[in-house]
């Protein structure tokens, strides 16, 4: 139980030293109640020391500290003065809300540290009696002070949130999809109207970008000459025949006159969906940069789309690094996967990471493997990239190039590398980089190339001196026997024995026959012999 109660308000620190408390009867009713009234609880607690903040400078550092579980000086400074006072027979012991703080406090001072939920109630009613339990503050005080330290507090997280970079890429993806749907709206309507005019460039033309332009420039059909052609080709891109055909066919189209007024706002309309799609290509390669940017890795892995769709769809990059692979694998079949489970069914083997070219590249029987690999090395991919000072793409083109080897296993039974080799690989090749001087801060700041796997405890097996000596393996056999092996490199083991065990039971077969023949042989002979001394 604790003895002492540590209080952080917005106007300072405030350490309660507990009096009377009870133990057993502590959810009971009445103690709950007697929580509630500040006549008995004022009994139960008193107030030991009280320091105030002196600025709001310095109120937003200690609860910045104490949000995050650290013991600021101030903090620790107050501590130490009132509870190092306490007799050597008494032990102390303090509550505390946070048990990451109390944590902290207890690793500093080597004082007792209780959070469990008596002293949870105890502080909730602290924190109820404040204004009246802190001496020399008045009953607007406290509230006034928690308003100011509430904006300035969430003003201060605002400027510093680590995710404010991924909102620029969520806004961005899902700017894009909705151009997308807006695009091809768009251009739908604008074919259809226009093709009451014009019907036959629909089949001359299929590009919507280049439908818009076309119709555009071209009007009013019968305005279409040959001076115009050599503008229409440069917008058809550059091809001469299809130029004439759209000519031609416009002297001859069966398409009804239109006036002056629905010409004009089929222009119009034209020339919105032109500006439409030409800001739709602009706010492709920013999504581009700001994932190079912010996640190389993960793009150079999946690509802009998918891995902005990754991110948008877990929140942030933060949040997307913290979901293991199993998660990552089905992010975007949520409802397949709810479903599956309620009605017992089978569940999805992949939700936004379908659109990658790899599953789209393995066989139907390898597309639930490739897709559970995948996963796990983009989960890899956006942990380097949230966690490392400085994110390169190198990584990311060698968990891709790992994949590639992964879907050359599954056609040819091609062995691929290891992990721990791959990514060896890219922390060597960082490292002479930064030998070179060309990534000074890559060797001072990261820390993944300090990093070594740390070898597997061997379980100890008894073998005799002679057994040693009689298997005389090299150590480099034996770490290659103690390296563990995939699903599938252990299924082609497992086939080789098998295969290896039917040609040993074949070749045995066959000797035990020869075996047999030839004693049959020699009883044969010995009985002739025998028989034709017999004769004798």
């Amino acid at each position: 139980m604790a003895t002492h109660l540590l209080f952080e308000s917005s106007s300072g620190y405030a350490i309660f030293e507990v009096k009377h408390a009870e133990d057993i009867g502590s959810k009971s009713k009445e103690m709950q109640e007697s929580i509630k009234d500040l006549g008995k609880f004022g009994k139960m607690v008193s107030l030991l020391s009280f320091s105030p903040f002196k600025t709001a400078a310095q109120a937003l550092e200690n609860i910045n500290d104490v949000s995050e579980g650290v013991l600021n000086d101030t903090l620790k400074n107050l501590l130490e003065l009132n509870l190092s006072k306490t007799s050597k027979k008494s032990k102390v012991v303090l509550g505390v809300w946070d048990p990451i703080l109390g944590k902290s406090i207890k690793d500093e001072l080597s004082v007792g540290v209780d959070a469990s939920e008596k002293t949870q109630d105890l502080l909730r009613g602290v924190r109820l009696h404040a204004p009246k339990l802190l001496t020399g503050l008045q009953t607007d005080d406290l509230k006034k002070a928690q308003l100011g330290l509430g904006h300035s507090y969430s003003r201060a997280k605002l400027k510093f949130n680590v995710n404010r970079i991924d909102n620029m890429i969520i806004q961005a993806i899902a700017l894009l999809d909705q151009l997308d749907k807006d695009v091809n709206l768009f251009s739908m309507r604008i074919r259809e109207w226009y093709g009451y005019h014009y019907p036959e460039l629909v089949k001359l033309v299929p590009d919507n970008h280049m439908y818009a332009q076309v119709a555009k420039f071209i009007g009013h059909k019968e305005s279409l000459d040959e001076e115009k052609l050599p503008e229409l080709q440069i917008l058809v891109g550059d091809d001469a025949t299809l130029a004439q055909n759209i000519l031609d066919a416009a002297r001859g189209s069966m398409g009804s006159i239109l006036s002056e007024i629905d010409m004009l706002n089929i222009n119009m309309f034209a020339d919105r969906v032109v500006s439409l799609s030409d800001y739709r290509k602009s706010l492709i390669s920013y999504l581009s940069e700001k994932m190079n940017q912010v996640a190389p890795s993960l793009t150079a892995l999946l690509g802009e789309r998918i891995g902005a769709r990754l991110i948008s769809h877990a929140g942030s990059l933060t949040n997307l690094s913290k979901y293991p692979a199993s998660t990552v694998q089905i992010l975007g079949a949520e409802k397949a996967l709810f479903r599956a489970l309620k009605t017992k069914g089978n569940t999805p083997k992949y939700g936004l990471l379908y659109h990658s070219t790899f599953i789209g590249r393995a066989g139907p029987k390898h597309k639930g493997r490739i897709s559970r690999f995948l996963a796990n090395k983009c989960s890899i991919a956006s942990r380097i990239d949230c966690y490392s000072d400085n994110p390169t793409a190198k990584f990311g083109e060698a968990l891709k190039a790992q994949v590639e080897e992964r879907l050359e296993f599954f056609e040819s039974g091609k062995a691929p590398q290891k992990n721990a080799d791959a990514i060896r690989k890219v922390l060597d090749a960082l490292d002479l980089e930064g030998d070179d001087g060309s990534d000074v801060e890559m060797n001072d700041q990261v820390p993944i190339t300090t990093l070594e796997a740390s070898p597997k405890k061997d379980k100890k097996k008894k073998r005799k001196a002679d057994a040693m000596d009689a298997d005389g393996d090299s150590d480099e056999e034996q770490s290659s026997k103690k390296v563990k092996l995939s699903k599938e490199e252990k299924k082609a083991l497992k086939k080789a024995e098998k295969k290896d065990k039917k040609e040993k039971s074949k070749t045995e077969e066959s000797g035990e026959k020869k075996e047999k023949k030839e004693k049959k042989e020699k009883k044969e002979k010995k009985e002739k012999k025998e028989k034709k001394k017999s004769k004798e």
